[in-house]
């Protein structure tokens, strides 16, 4: 199974993410995680330091251009073999395997054409999604950058992430009207960090599927240390993964 999440920034769309692919892994899965996301805060999220990440595929000029051409720019670019040479593994707890994929995202501002940058991107993420049948975990941009470009079209569910806000509601609504246009029907709406005494049944009007409480371990290690697992609540979390997996399916 592929699940996109997606969600303007700073609403824990990657700290869900990286709790999806652990919870996974712990039930014996193999998982790829893709982070998408400008961020690139996905393998810090789920465990890795910073210096064992990934070097982002966007930055490897030598591999988009073996790939992609240096003149003409190849339409279908061989990229079966690329999962395995740029991922890094995840440690942890369970069975099942976690390995990391960094794409980037290109900017195109002062520059030149990123047309083959942008070509090899789509076809690796096409490729994992449409082609490999693993489970898959991707964090995508803020806001709604992957989806216009359709690059999630073949995922199997896409999990909208927002904060309790209205600024935040509006957004995921945004969001998950254009992956309606794109055919992703099978969605779930998560308000996350919900505060404490706050009652969310206005919201679950609104087509809320999940509700997740702001978690006082996550906040409290949030200063000191960029992993989001293993934390305290851990039943809490993964509960909510439960039922939001049992959403999806």
């Amino acid at each position: 199974m592929k699940i996109a999440f997606a969600g303007k920034g700073g609403v824990g769309k990657t700290t869900l993410a990286a709790w999806t692919a652990d919870y996974l892994a712990r039930q014996g899965k193999n998982v790829w995680l893709v982070d998408a996301d400008t961020a690139l805060s996905l393998g810090q999220a789920a465990g890795l330091a910073k210096e064992e990440l990934p070097r982002p595929l966007i930055q490897r000029k030598d591999l988009i251009e073996e790939r992609m051409g240096a003149g003409i720019i190849q339409l279908n670019p061989t990229v079966e073999d690329l999962p395995e040479r740029l991922a890094v593994d995840i440690p942890g707890d369970g069975p099942g395997r976690q390995r990391l994929l960094v794409m980037g995202t290109v900017t195109n501002a002062g520059g030149g054409c990123a047309c083959g940058a942008n070509g090899l991107l789509k076809a690796l993420l096409s490729h994992i999604v449409l082609e490999r049948d693993e489970w898959v975990v991707v964090d995508l941009e803020a806001g709604v950058e992957h989806l216009g470009r359709g690059t999630v079209q073949g995922v199997d569910g896409l999990v909208v992430v927002t904060e309790a806000s209205r600024r935040g509601l509006d957004t995921a609504a945004s969001i998950g009207t254009m992956a309606m246009e794109l055919g992703l029907e099978n969605q779930a709406l998560v308000l996350n960090q919900v505060p404490r005494g706050v009652g969310v049944e206005g919201v679950l009007a609104e087509g809320v599927s999940l509700a997740l409480p702001s978690f006082p371990g996550l906040r409290d290690r949030q200063l000191n240390d960029t992993r989001v697992v293993g934390l305290p609540e851990q039943w809490a979390i993964d509960t909510g993964v439960e039922r939001l997996l049992a959403l999806l399916s």
